[in-house]
């Protein structure tokens, strides 16, 4: 049974930075895209970066220039360091991958900057 096991949110004061990983765990033959997603209280998931098998990635408008994703293929691991942190970047952050053509959500990790 595949899973994805987060790690790296916490509570950081603004301007701060953080990073997030992602490992998948389990029987796995492919993973080809992988990514990170946030929800804040009361709104909809919405998309912070993706980074597909070659490395091509896709950022959110809101984080380009202070996020970077990228992956560590050989210990199916995915990354999000974030930079320049601002309250609005409070949310549940999710992984999502795309393993053995199925897509698979991790439970999620909180991050939290105070102002």
């Amino acid at each position: 049974q595949v899973q994805l096991v987060e790690s790296g949110g916490g509570l950081v004061q603004a301007g701060g930075s953080l990073r997030l990983s992602c490992a998948a765990t389990g029987s796995i033959f492919s993973i080809s895209v992988m990514g990170w997603y946030r929800q804040a209280p009361g709104k909809q998931r919405e998309l912070v970066a993706t980074i597909g098998s070659g490395g091509r990635t896709n950022y959110a408008d809101s984080v380009k220039g202070r996020f970077t994703i990228s992956r560590d293929n050989a210990k199916n691991t995915v990354y999000l360091q974030m930079n320049s942190l601002k309250p609005e970047d409070t949310s549940v952050y999710y992984c999502k991958c795309i393993i053995n053509f199925t897509i698979h959500w991790g439970r999620g990790t909180q991050v939290t900057v105070s102002s």
